[in-house]
């Protein structure tokens, strides 16, 4: 369906201003008795059988499971019992988070039937927080290959064109919350797998820095590269959602020991006393960039000033470099993981994937050294240099809107647009905001990023951009016509 057939659909019965809360308003009318997360989670779960069959967000949708929490949140905010910002709201997990007694699939044929016994630790804080679990969301095959149709599932749609995709590899959480499905999804991001699919679903995605959130029970695809953060609706959910999150895990080896700071301290803060690098000819001087990208991005560049922050052009180190950087490490680490079932069961890959993970096959010791030496080089560049003068640094989240599934052949896609790598490969937070819609009426972003583990203060910066552009008032096509 178009989004100009979607457009002029007819009106769907379902409860629109209760799906449309954010978390905050949510969370204060369940604690006023106004509002109940069974009712809250019964609106989620009533947009999700309406526009799921056209979206395919979900792998599983775990009704029972959801309103068995929601009551459990009644219970205890009637019980006095409050156990943070996200009791009583509903979320999914991307399906590479490991969820007890539930399917945790990894997208892929070889995971169809496993189910953990434990809960990977993101899912276990959430639950122990109060969150209401809605489902688990598709995802690219093992968060690498898609998007796929030789898969026992179809790819996630994006709702402002179910003609295109999302991004990956957090697909389904991009659709679902950029469908008002749920105000929060998990994804995971190596190369730009939350920040791709929120700007070109027009929603908020974190990288937070690596090692903030642990990681440990979620499948992993690149040890050193994997981050796991929120896809959201908007900025405030993200910084609540973080704080839920966030943590020193012991047992995961790249977590860090850095205390859990108040994510949401600078939410509609001016920008004063706040100096933030334009990095604009990191991506302008690309002859594949949009225009309605790099009028995006000067428009933010204006707003942040008008805020009251001091902006100026820097140079970030060419992207070719961090692309080599990152994607030999990348490929290396995803074929140390994935190599035995490589050999032993290849057509149990869907083609993508396959094509995506062997490619590290071919790499070398010498070239992972390499790239390991080329990334503290670049690292030492971005931190040491640039966000040693600068609070944070702000440029493209990718080149254009998102693609048409047409243009995915039979072979993996090898360019995707996206500008988002080169912080995986420093560790830096990044935070992929909204900025206005292209000529073709769908979703452009940019990134802000921060130094190591100021969090906050990318929050403070994403939320004064996105309240000088407007885009949390608009909604898909197919949105707008329920």
């Amino acid at each position: 369906m178009t989004i100009s057939a979607l457009a002029t659909a007819p009106a769907l019965v379902e409860a629109p201003a209760l799906t449309d809360l954010s978390i905050a308003d949510a969370g204060r009318m369940l604690r006023a008795g106004t509002l109940t997360s069974v009712e809250l989670t019964g609106a989620a779960l009533a947009r999700v059988a309406a526009f799921d069959g056209e979206l395919s967000a979900f792998l599983e949708v775990t009704t029972q499971r959801a309103l068995a929490d929601a009551a459990q949140a009644d219970a205890d905010f009637a019980a006095g019992v409050d156990k943070g910002p996200l009791q009583g709201i509903p979320y999914a997990l991307k399906d590479i988070y490991d969820t007890a007694g539930i399917r945790s699939t990894c997208h892929s044929r070889l995971f169809r039937d496993r189910i953990p016994e434990a809960d990977s630790v993101a899912a276990e804080k959430l639950a122990a927080g109060g969150g209401v679990l809605l489902g688990k969301a598709g995802t690219f095959e093992f968060a690498i290959g898609g998007p796929s149709f030789d898969l026992f599932f179809p790819p996630a749609k994006n709702p402002w064109d179910v003609q295109r995709s999302t991004s990956g590899s957090s697909s389904g959480s991009a659709a679902a919350v950029a469908s008002g499905m749920v105000r929060m999804a998990m994804g995971s991001d190596t190369g730009g797998s939350i920040r791709g699919p929120a700007a070109h679903c027009g929603t908020v995605g974190l990288k937070p820095t690596y090692g903030r959130v642990s990681r440990r029970g979620v499948f992993p695809l690149s040890y050193t590269l994997d981050h796991c953060g929120p896809l959201t609706v908007s900025v405030e959910d993200a910084a609540l959602t973080m704080q839920v999150i966030a943590g020193f895990d012991p047992q995961d080896p790249a977590s860090a020991d850095v205390g859990v700071p108040d994510f949401s301290a600078g939410l509609g803060r001016d920008l004063a006393g706040l100096k933030v690098g334009y990095a604009r000819a990191f991506f302008a001087a690309n002859p594949l960039t949009s225009p309605d990208v790099l009028a995006g991005l000067d428009d933010a560049a204006e707003a942040i000033a008008r805020a009251g922050a001091v902006v100026i052009e820097v140079d970030l180190p060419a992207y070719d470099l961090f692309e080599a950087c990152g994607r030999v490490i990348l490929n290396a680490e995803a074929y140390a993981i994935h190599e035995q079932d490589l050999k032993m069961r290849p057509f149990a890959y869907g083609r993508y994937a396959y094509q995506r993970i062997a490619a590290g096959a071919v790499l070398s010791a010498a070239d992972l050294v390499q790239a390991f030496r080329l990334r503290a080089e670049l690292s030492r560049l971005v931190n040491g240099k640039l966000l040693s003068e600068c609070h944070a640094l702000i440029t493209a989240s990718g080149l254009t809107e998102a693609t048409p599934f047409e243009a995915f052949g039979r072979d993996a896609k090898r360019w995707t647009g996206m500008y988002t790598i080169p912080f995986n490969v420093t560790g830096n937070p990044a935070l992929s905001v909204p900025t206005r819609l292209s000529s073709n009426g769908l979703p452009l972003g940019l990134q802000v990023v921060g130094r190591a583990f100021d969090e906050p203060t990318v929050f403070r910066i994403g939320a004064a951009i996105e309240r000088a552009s407007g885009f949390l008032s608009l909604r898909p096509p197919m949105l707008a016509a329920a």
